[in-house]
């Protein structure tokens, strides 16, 4: 029997599925940590590290099947196509799979939003990126920039806010605002809050833990918590607007948002849904079909994807070594 792993590789997580084309229960999904990026320093060695550990535990427990495909949607590939490549060539190495593909986390998210057509999603998590491919081919990636030049309105660039906000009523410098004891009751002592942002070396991570509390802050009616929600949920309009002018045409858009940020739902996606209500292009905003892990599959069993261009794809040229065979001890003389 054949199978198919699939690999959603973000910053916050690493979650693995691992389909087989048997009838059987759904799939279960092995998360383990995420990691920095594929831009980030190490970035390629952390990636390696986390896909190893979120995908091996799955096929010790089938050591059955045959792999023939691996996908990894990895954060940062979009920045970085040479580390991508990279980890697909290694991650061969690694695992007993036919061919590896690595891709950026943003196309395997478009891929599963829309089923493998075209369109625009809006992939919000820790990051944030708009994808855009056109019925002609147009591409287009807007912002997914990473957490110190970009990723506007993302998880780590809203709790990034909401903590900046809250120091400033610490200082004295800006208002009083509830963002102040709920970042106390998260993170402690607010003069100790740059060293707790970089206690497990991924800041942008653990500033998106903040996300949500700067949303329920917002829902109860907090000023502050509220501008920052609204200044981020224009930052993403914009994103994907700008992804729908690039990949041109007249006819009406499908868009998708996706990714673990919509869970803030109502006090970041109501303003969302105001600011593309102004396109200038008729867009039709539809639920995901699927999620990033949908896509990863789709792009591990299907090369011809209108994605397939952004998919970095290596292929096993030698025959998998045999597994050995445990040694027979032969019966003891009697």
């Amino acid at each position: 029997m054949t199978a198919a792993v699939a690999v959603d590789l973000g910053k916050t997580g690493c979650r693995a599925v691992l389909w087989s084309d048997g009838t059987g229960p759904a799939p279960e999904v092995h998360e383990v940590p995420g990691a920095p990026g594929l831009a980030a320093d190490h970035g390629v060695e952390l990636a390696r590290a986390a896909v190893r550990a979120a995908v091996l535990p799955l096929l010790e427990r089938q050591p059955q099947l045959r792999l023939s495909a691996v996908c990894v949607g990895a954060a940062g590939a979009a920045a970085a196509p040479e580390a991508a490549r990279e980890l697909a060539g290694l991650l061969l190495e690694d695992l007993p799979a036919d061919e590896v593909a690595v891709t950026s986390d943003a196309v395997t998210a478009h891929a599963g939003a829309l089923g493998g057509r075209t369109g625009v999603v809006l992939a919000i998590g820790t990051g944030s990126v708009a994808i855009g491919i056109g019925d002609d081919g147009s591409y287009a990636r807007v912002d997914g920039w990473g957490p110190w030049l970009g990723d506007e309105g993302s998880g780590a660039w809203i709790g990034a806010a909401g903590l900046r906000a809250a120091l400033r009523a610490h200082d004295g410098r800006g208002p009083d605002t509830a963002l102040l004891a709920a970042a106390e009751a998260r993170f402690g002592d607010p003069d100790r809050l740059p060293s707790a942002l970089g206690r497990d070396g991924n800041p942008a991570r653990t500033a998106a833990t903040f996300a949500p509390d700067v949303a329920c802050a917002a829902a109860a009616g907090d000023a502050a918590a509220s501008a920052v929600v609204q200044d981020a949920a224009t930052a993403l309009g914009e994103a994907v607007l700008a992804a729908a002018h690039r990949v041109g045409g007249d006819d009406v858009l499908p868009v998708t948002i996706t990714g673990g940020l919509t869970g803030l739902g109502e006090p970041l996606l109501g303003p969302l849904r105001s600011a593309l209500a102004g396109s200038s292009r008729p867009l039709e905003t539809r639920p995901p079909l699927g999620d990033p892990l949908d896509g990863a599959r789709l792009l591990a069993l299907d090369a011809s994807a209108p994605h397939e261009p952004h998919v970095a794809r290596v292929r096993r040229t030698m025959p998998q070594p045999p597994v050995p065979s445990p040694p027979v001890t032969p019966p003891a003389d009697v």
